[in-house]
């Protein structure tokens, strides 16, 4: 599934059963007996390039037990789910848990149905690339929203003038642009920002889950439902409730979803008592919720409710002028936390991240950044630091398809003449293959069944490859590219 479960528990049992429970359901699992030794695993994935996607944590642990584990998650990690085990008797400190950052809770015993339930939620919301973290340790959002470009002053304004404000906000803006970003930092500035921030993505809620989870559920009111758990909104009373990817909320939902607003009570899914809130919601997407209303997918009515402030965030290939502060800012985040010392990059590096389109705005230039500084041999990041994608997607993205004479890509060569946008794209993308191919190479120290694996491919497919872009030698020509038979 692509997404490696880490189990923190002192006791054998519960580790066995949940390990077995989790590879019966195609994930990778490490299990380790307290939150010491979950930190020390966490921080040899990153840097071995094969992270943690999702943490499941008992309270009660020797060394560190679970809250101060998710502390520490919160402060270095905040991007990883964290899922709290907890037994009947501790629930209340589990649902304190949710409010300091916690992904989650289940309870003893377990519920199978329950945890995977959680398990599955907790990994979408992961390889979505959002994090369910409430409260973020460290320099305020505020002081993280980088940059001095139009757009962005603009959008420091209306914070500024937004943030003491109960009124609802609707964050717009494409995937990466950095709308929880804005909305930590609305609720940093208010009078609620020493109470909850709770943030929930739609998209990443089944369907049939999501009424459960925005407003809780009673004891039986669904199968797994094993004991009662409160909703999000009941978890961000007299604070804040971030909906991401509000467009993603099912038309039926968004009938119950106005009710709140407009009446700030809901009944728990299997309830009859009426609670009552006082809750700021903010709400964001990257989708056209006009166009969405013309399709009938979202109700013009709810939509005025939520679009009481729009703020509308500017893609990154909208305010280039920012990068070289964002570079910086991203280097010396990840200097503390790869504990590195890069001082900056070069003029040619910075150039080559000016002219790349960045389809997946900060949130990739942070993931570039980071591998960057993870790699760079040097007092500053250099052009050859960059991923060597990153250059050929440039090219490519540069091409147009012309009448007149242009530059095409010919077998590594330049020749002259008519663009073939196809035959343009198809040679950039063996450039492409060819530059990662041997980027792995040489980080897995000629492995090819390694350099497979990192690429995510089978090793028979990586050895065709190979020999059509002329990387593999034939046998009987010794080629130096070692195999290791031994490994499956």
């Amino acid at each position: 599934m692509g997404i490696r479960i880490l189990i923190a528990d002192d006791e054998a049992n519960i580790r066995k059963v949940l390990s077995k429970t989790l590879e019966r359901e195609g994930y990778d699992v490490v299990a380790v007996r307290d939150g010491q030794e979950a930190l020390e695993v966490i921080q040899h994935r990153d840097v071995e390039d094969d992270p943690i996607g999702v943490v499941v944590t008992d309270l009660r642990m020797p060394r560190l037990d679970g809250m101060a584990l998710l502390t520490r998650m919160r402060e270095n990690h905040a991007d990883i789910p964290v899922i709290i085990i907890t037994a009947h008797g501790t629930v209340d400190t589990a649902v304190t848990a949710l409010k300091q950052g916690a992904f989650d809770y289940v309870t003893k015993p377990f519920d199978q149905v329950e945890l995977l339930r959680v398990i599955r939620k907790a990994a979408a919301s992961r390889e979505l690339g959002v994090g369910e973290g409430r409260v973020t340790r460290g320099p305020g959002a505020r002081n993280r929203l980088v940059g001095d470009s139009q757009g962005m002053r603009q959008i420091l304004t209306v914070i500024e003038r937004v943030a003491e404000s109960p009124s609802t906000v609707l964050i717009t803006g494409e995937s990466g642009t950095g709308k929880e970003l804005v909305a930590r930092a609305l609720h940093e500035g208010s009078a609620r920002k020493e109470r909850a921030f709770i943030t929930i993505n739609c998209a990443a809620i089944p369907k049939d889950l999501m009424e459960s989870e925005l407003f809780g559920h009673e004891k039986g009111a669904f199968t797994g439902a094993t004991t009662s758990k409160p909703g999000r909104f009941e978890l961000a009373d007299q604070g804040t409730l971030f909906l991401d990817e509000i467009g993603e909320i099912p038309v039926e939902m968004q009938v119950k979803l106005l009710r709140v607003l407009q009446e700030s009570e809901f009944e728990r899914v299997g309830g009859i008592k009426t609670i009552s809130v006082d809750v700021r919601l903010i709400a964001a997407t990257n989708r056209d919720l006009r166009q969405a209303i013309a399709e009938g997918r979202f109700r013009e009515d709810l939509f005025y409710r939520l679009n009481v402030v729009p703020v509308a965030l500017p893609p990154l290939r909208e305010r280039l002028e920012d990068i070289a502060a964002l570079v910086e800012h991203f280097i010396a985040k990840y200097n503390q936390r790869l504990t590195r010392s890069v001082k900056g990059i070069t003029r040619e590096g910075l150039e080559r991240l000016r002219e790349y389109p960045w389809p997946g705005n900060i949130r990739e230039l942070e993931n570039i950044i980071e591998r960057s500084v993870l790699f760079s041999d040097s007092d500053e990041l250099q052009e050859r630091d960059l991923p060597p994608e990153l250059a050929a997607r440039t090219r490519v993205l540069r091409m147009r398809p012309s009448e007149t004479a242009a530059d095409t890509l010919q077998g590594g060569a330049v020749r002259q003449g008519p663009v073939d946008l196809k035959e343009v794209v198809r040679q950039a993308t063996l450039e492409l293959e060819k530059d990662l191919i041997q980027r792995a190479l040489t980080d897995t120290g000629a492995n090819v069944t390694h350099a497979a694996r990192r690429l995510k491919i089978s090793r028979k497919s990586l050895q065709n490859k190979m020999k059509e872009l002329g990387l593999r030698e034939e046998p009987d020509k010794q080629s130096p590219l070692r195999e290791d038979r031994d490994e499956p």
